[in-house]
């Protein structure tokens, strides 16, 4: 019997020993790391599609970014055309996080569904779309508002005035394109922010601007807070489409801002879409036409288009 036991214990701390160690010695992954130009994986190679950079005047480093331009931008060589400016999702993302639209959006430019516009994918910085208190290399808002936007009208032959441009972002984007409507509503009159995590904005504006015990962003700097401003404002806002999924983990945060909005009596459109979880690709998968009629729609009312 005694034996027995030895035996045992031999063999039970024959196997526990290299399982133990295994987990005492794990790494943990390493979080992806920010890059203020990201070239286009081969992956995602359209032939509309280009990489590019501009010096920012503030940081005095190059900045990418990704300019889907249609087939007629080519064809009609002294035609403006309106933009569209797209922020991507994650934190930190790139300039390359949200191209995979691109194929969606020239298959509908191409079958003549809505008329051309140009797709510009905006790099957001450290902290995606946000300015960062006290942190000169982090003021992502700034750059594409006041730096990235000049550069596109002075590069390309856009509609370089409020009529002819629109904003549009999943996610972390819907985040800043909410943020960025309400801040700078002289720039855009369209503006569709998608799948953003309202739950996340309502808690920086409960607690003094934390989002954690770690981030903090300046005052007022969130959806809520500005929607209220907005709200108390003379200024006029760009027309408003908020869409999400109904399986997207934010949906329900989306949901409660809506409300907000209505609260507000901040006139806005909705575009709910069943059975989509949290994917930008997976709505415009969907109901892409539907924001691209949207954007389309407002260019024409506001004049920018015929």
């Amino acid at each position: 019997m005694l034996r027995s036991l030895y035996c045992l214990l031999f063999f039970g701390l024959l196997f526990a020993t290299p399982f133990s160690a295994t987990a005492q010695t794990k790494k943990p992954a390493a979080s992806k790391e920010f890059s203020w130009v990201n070239p286009i994986p081969a992956r995602l190679q359209h032939e509309r599609l280009e990489h590019h950079t501009f010096t920012s005047p503030s940081m005095k480093q190059d900045v990418g970014y990704c300019i889907y331009l249609p087939e007629a931008y080519g064809q009609a060589k002294n035609a403006r055309f309106p933009v569209i400016y797209y922020l991507h999702g994650g934190r930190p993302g790139s300039e390359t996080k949200s191209i995979q639209l691109v194929s969606i959006i020239d298959e509908h430019i191409n079958a003549g569904t809505i008329p051309p516009m140009i797709y510009v994918f905006v790099n957001g910085g450290p902290v995606s779309h946000y300015n960062m208190p006290n942190r000169p290399e982090a003021q992502g808002a700034d750059v594409f508002v006041e730096e990235l936007i000049p550069h596109i009208d002075a590069t390309y032959r856009t509609v370089a005035k409020r009529e002819g441009r629109g904003i549009e972002g999943f996610s972390q984007g819907g985040r800043g394109t909410t943020r960025i409507m309400f801040r700078h509503p002289e720039l855009f009159v369209s503006a569709a922010p998608g799948g953003s995590g309202y739950a996340t904005e309502k808690r920086i504006s409960e607690n003094d601007g934390f989002e954690n015990p770690k981030l903090q962003f300046g005052p007022g700097d969130n959806t809520w807070d500005l929607a209220r401003a907005a709200a108390k404002g003379s200024r006029e806002l760009p027309r408003i489409l908020v869409h999400v999924g109904t399986k997207d983990f934010n949906f329900e945060a989306n949901l409660e801002y809506m409300d907000l909005l209505e609260e507000l009596n901040i006139p806005f459109e909705k575009l709910i879409v069943p059975d989509v979880p949290h994917s930008a690709k997976g709505i415009y998968e969907k109901e892409g036409l539907v924001l691209l009629k949207f954007h389309a729609e407002n260019f024409r009312k506001s004049g920018a288009i015929k």
